[in-house]
């Protein structure tokens, strides 16, 4: 009778241990691996500081502000039409022809779940991918037609409107977008 009950005591110590190591992991998973107090990255990709943002205040995140779509996954569905439209109303409304820098000029910004853009960050690179500053009324002219309403359309998420991260980047040469990415 010992022995069974020496058997039933060890199982049951084996059981409560590996029950421990799960449980431990469990909780690190979910409460400490998410601490980013210590980290030199404190949001995740597709953050965008609403302090620092342009545009931060003429809209606002419907529902709970959360943000779906991120890691590019709106990309060509964003258009309000398609992306060749918004090339044609980009050639409208652009001059390129009054500027002469080359260089990349990256858009980072949320649509909310009626279709209006906002927070934008703005960052401006030359053609070897060095952080520089273009030519400011290019720059202006550029944000100016990203930032309007009817480029951009609601997308769902479980088939709600909800908002959305959206980047958009201009290849210009000699002051004219020569491509649009994505």
């Amino acid at each position: 009778m010992k022995k069974w009950v020496k058997i039933l005591l060890f199982s049951l110590l084996g059981i409560l241990l590996i029950l421990g190591v799960f449980a431990g992991y469990f909780y690190y998973k979910f409460e400490n691996a998410y601490d980013t107090t210590d980290r030199p990255y404190k949001n995740y990709v597709g953050y965008i500081d609403q302090e620092k943002a342009l545009l931060n205040d003429v809209y606002s995140l419907c529902d709970d502000g959360g943000i779906y779509h991120t890691y590019s996954s709106a990309g060509l569905d964003a258009y309000a039409n398609t992306k060749r439209q918004f090339r044609i109303n980009l050639a409208e409304s652009y001059q390129g022809d009054t500027f002469n820098d080359s260089g990349y000029i990256n858009f980072r910004f949320l649509v909310n779940c009626e279709g209006n853009p906002g927070w934008f960050e703005i960052i401006q690179m030359n053609l070897d991918l060095e952080e520089t500053e273009l030519d400011s009324k290019m720059v202006d002219s550029l944000f100016s037609f990203t930032a309007l309403s009817k480029n951009w359309k609601p997308l769902e998420f479980k088939e709600e409107p909800g908002n959305y991260y959206m980047y958009l980047s201009y290849r210009i040469e000699n002051g004219k977008v020569v491509e649009i990415i994505p």
